[in-house]
């Protein structure tokens, strides 16, 4: 499997798990409870068009699974995250040393709505998210606090996050976005207040299934028209990685 999911040593508190992500090639530890990453900080990571000596900024870093993926999977690109929770945060830095990538990854444990100064508005090549996917109003809101936190917007909504991802990201900077393919409308409104040549790429779950996830990446200050793109077929009859996810999930990138 290219997610192999498995507590791995009793070095770990009762309360961490350390899971492999890209086959194998980077280690992560994060709590068995609340928000657990699955493929999609995989896919973001992917899709974010980084080169060595580029700067990028994971907004809503959690414990740096989307950082890592890019870190490993683009040699001397440098990731600054941001992350709400300070234990989290934490985290995020103890997976950032135990992957011997420390000089290229930090993690600062900040608010998107009120960001520390050390984050200087235009100042990263790339910006990329995986925000909370669910409004408060939600319907079936996950019952675990810490899931919920992750999951569910509280005071920034999707609107602060895209809006924080702007005033971040350099002219012609890229901005890439993961979110639910019932909210593209919003992400979309987001982006163009101050973006364009928007390349919007649907994760189909299989053939002939709705979409449920979608990748949007867009520039900041460019007027490129947008580009609606074939994307991915994530699962094959049986259930299993179709070869391209297959080729994403063990660390390939993803062509817009």
């Amino acid at each position: 499997m290219i997610l192999d999911f498995k507590t791995t040593g009793q070095e770990l508190s009762e309360e961490i798990s350390e899971d492999a992500l890209l086959g194998g090639r980077v280690r992560l530890r994060q709590p068995k409870q609340g928000y657990r990453a699955a493929i999609d900080p995989v896919f973001l990571a992917a899709a974010v068009p980084a080169k060595a000596g580029e700067i990028v900024l994971d907004a809503g870093s959690g414990a740096g699974a989307a950082a890592l993926s890019l870190a490993v999977r683009m040699e001397g690109v440098r990731v600054t995250g941001i992350e709400l929770n300070a234990a989290t945060a934490g985290l995020a830095r103890e997976n950032a040393d135990l992957n011997g990538l420390a000089g290229r990854l930090e993690f600062i444990h900040g608010d998107i709505l009120s960001p520390p100064r050390s984050l200087r508005p235009g100042s990263f090549d790339h910006v990329m998210v995986n925000p909370p996917h669910m409004t408060e109003s939600s319907g079936h809101p996950p019952t675990d606090a810490a899931r919920a936190r992750a999951h569910v917007e509280g005071d920034a909504v999707l609107s602060h996050w895209l809006g924080f991802c702007l005033k971040m990201v350099r002219a012609k900077g890229s901005i890439t976005v993961i979110h639910r393919t019932d909210r593209l409308d919003e992400v979309l409104a987001g982006l163009g207040r101050g973006a364009g040549d928007i390349a919007v790429f649907p994760l189909w779950p299989k053939g002939g299934v709705a979409s449920k996830r979608v990748i949007v990446r867009a520039r900041k200050g460019v007027k490129t028209p947008m580009r609606l793109l074939s994307g991915l077929v994530l699962h094959l009859p049986d259930g299993s990685y179709t070869p391209q996810a297959a080729a994403v999930l063990a660390g390939g990138g993803m062509e817009f």
